[in-house]
């Protein structure tokens, strides 16, 4: 089970940090992901850590402004987000599956979101 935290209402320029917790299910072995799903639009893919943490990958619309990051002995991911901007506003969502070398699709365990509101 995956549980997201770390939501909220920021300004457009700020950071926040978003946080997912898996309770169960062999964690070090697993790639996270970070997807978003803005009001009316389709989900879309965030950033993805590999199992160890080695290798991230991200959205074109995130690059250089969020950092994955993720701690197997607190079985946890992070999201930092820098510069926020009001298109970042959307539920975010972590997903994890067994590492296999595709991070881009494919996850089979979901959270149920967290909300991120940018205001302008």
């Amino acid at each position: 089970q995956l549980t997201e935290s770390g939501g909220g209402l920021v300004q457009a320029g700020a950071s926040l940090t978003i946080s997912c917790v898996a309770s169960e299910g062999p964690f070090d072995s697993s790639a996270v992901a970070w997807f978003r799903q803005a009001q009316g639009s389709e989900r879309e893919f965030v950033a993805a850590i590999s199992r160890g943490g080695m290798h991230t990958f991200y959205g074109e619309g995130v690059k250089g402004r969020f950092i994955i990051t993720k701690d197997n002995a607190k079985r946890t991911v992070f999201l930092q987000m820098d510069n926020l901007k009001p298109e970042d506003t959307a539920d975010y969502y972590c997903a994890a599956k067994f590492d296999s070398g595709t991070y881009y699709r494919d996850y089979t365990n979901w959270g149920r979101g967290t909300q991120v509101t940018v205001s302008s």
